[in-house]
Order: structure tokens, then sequence, then C-alpha cells
């Protein structure tokens, strides 16, 4: 197990594959699995000045496209629930209330840490509708992804030249 995530890091290696490494990371992110893929952006970014907007974009890609993965998991784990139970689960949780009567603009909030990925599977469970979830998503994580860049090149000014 160890030389496999051993030679999968080293496939991924930020100097020789950059964007698709951090694609790859934005995707995974965006899913159940507990990773930030901020660090791999900023990192990115710290070798490579230039790729500031294509990094930023290619991560809220990657980000996006990971989360609605996880949309459709949620989905998918309604339909087996209501398959197998042979009945619609009732909507009674404070919480999925309010989601669900805030609709897919809940998902601008898909950028935060902790709940924010499981939002976007609680979105699938009710069924939410998908496309406008994606946007929502999309525009969240863009926005997370940009300030927290831009946040990070303002503390550590020394840390990126970037092109002018």
């Amino acid at each position: 197990m160890e030389a496999w995530l051993y030679s999968l890091l080293n496939a991924l290696a930020l100097p020789e594959f950059g964007l698709s490494t951090v694609f790859v990371v934005a995707f995974m992110s965006a899913t159940f699995l507990p990773m930030g893929s901020e660090p791999a952006v900023f990192g990115l970014i710290k070798l490579n000045a230039s790729l500031f907007w294509p990094a930023i974009l290619v991560a809220t890609v990657g980000n996006t496209l990971g989360g609605a993965v996880t949309w459709w998991m949620g989905y998918g784990a309604h339909k087996a629930y209501d398959r197998i139970t042979h009945k619609e689960h009732p909507v009674k949780a404070r919480a999925l209330v309010w989601l669900r009567d805030f609709g897919p603009k809940a998902c601008l909030m898909s950028w935060l840490p902790v709940i924010g990925d499981p939002l976007c599977g609680v979105a699938g469970w009710l069924k939410l509708p998908f496309w406008p979830c994606v946007l929502y998503m999309a525009i969240g994580k863009f926005l997370r992804y940009l300030l927290m860049t831009t946040a990070l090149l303002w503390l550590f000014p020394g840390m990126v030249d970037l092109p002018r």
C-alpha cells in the first residue's frame, strides 16, 4: 500500500505536472476525503507565479466537479434508501428543512471547511436541481480560491513575485 501511495505522490509532483496535480487534488478534496487543495494551489503559484489565473481556474473546475460527484453520491444514496425502504425519507431535521427551503443557493457555502463537502451530498439527497447547484458551487469555490490565494500572497508578499 505504501509503495502505491508513494508512486502516486511522485507521479503528481507539483514541479513536473503542475496544473494536472492541482486539478486532481482539488477534485479529490471536494469529495468526502479529508484533504485541502489550497496548499497545492498556493505551492504551484509559488513555483510559477505566471500560473496564478490558470491555477485558480483549474482548481475551481476540479473542486466543482468533485462537488458534483458528491451531489450524485447523495442523490444515489437517497434513491437506494427509497428502494430499500419502499418509502420516501421524510425531511424533518431543521437543518435539512432550511437547506431544502433555501434551495440551490445553499451550495454557495460549499467552499466552507468541514461542512462544504457534505453540503453538496445533502443537496443531492434532497434532490435539489443539479445544474443550479453546480453553478452555485462553482461561484463559491472560485471566490474561495481567489480570496484565499490572494490573502496568502498579501500576507506573504516575499514568497511570490507575480508578473506585472
